[in-house]
């Protein structure tokens, strides 16, 4: 499972272990090793590794330099895949809704690899999307915005139907254009919800080339050449 902690992997997740065709084995998710937080998330890796103790499954890390290139950064997610690929695995599983350009670039990461990859919420409404999210029992915080699309507001609260409903138009519900990031505290396979503070808020002017991975060259409108706003989880 392709895991970034938001809340797409989390209900692509629910989908594939409710599959009788999968045995998830994995999470798999990119991390800056520097800061030792999720990759473009900007969550701690103890809240990460407390996330795959309460769903009960391994968690492999995907390494990056503090400032990858795209080269680095597939360089580092093809050994870690050909890794997996080794041990048994044969299919990746992502949460991305309808982003055709960046599912392209995973399916040739992944036929590099020697794997297949896995859609389940593939061009599902986003409005659809969260209400299923909401019903199955799921609860997540946002902890990153794109300051080209939110303000410094929208960072830090909850991800409910009082925050879509604040969303300026066009700015996609579920983010799928980079708009907004998620940290899933509660899902209906954790064990127990996860508890943690919220810290300060804080604003970074550029994102690492790896968190854009659509294509080798992001076109003039890239969303994340944009600032990006940050709320610092604590574990409690």
């Amino acid at each position: 499972m392709s895991w970034s902690g938001g809340k797409d992997s989390a209900l692509a997740l629910y989908y594939a272990l409710r599959d009788p065709h999968y045995r998830v084995a994995h999470l798999l998710t990119s991390v800056n090793a520097h800061y030792e937080r999720v990759s473009m998330h900007g969550v701690r890796l103890a809240l990460l590794e407390a996330q795959a103790a309460r769903i009960g499954l391994p968690l492999s890390l995907v390494r990056l330099p503090e400032m990858p290139s795209m080269a680095d950064y597939d360089a580092v997610l093809g050994a870690s895949l050909g890794a997996l690929r080794a041990q048994g695995v044969t299919t990746a599983v992502y949460g991305d809704i309808f982003l055709e350009d960046l599912r392209a670039y995973r399916e040739a990461q992944l036929a590099r690899a020697g794997l297949r990859g896995a859609f389940p919420l593939w061009q599902r409404g986003s409005a659809e999307v969260l209400r299923e999210f909401w019903a199955l029992g799921f609860r997540a915080i946002v902890v990153c915005v794109n300051d080209r699309y939110l303000d410094a507001s929208f960072c830090g609260r909850l991800l409910d139907e009082a925050f879509v409903r604040d969303l300026p138009p066009g700015v996609d519900p579920c983010g799928e254009n980079g708009e907004y990031h998620s940290f899933v505290f509660d899902a209906p396979y954790f064990s127990a919800p996860i508890a943690f503070t919220v810290g300060e808020l804080v604003r970074r002017t550029y994102a690492p080339p790896a968190a854009r991975p659509a294509s080798p060259a992001p076109p003039a409108d890239d969303p994340f050449a944009a600032g990006f706003w940050y709320c610092d989880l604590l574990p409690a």
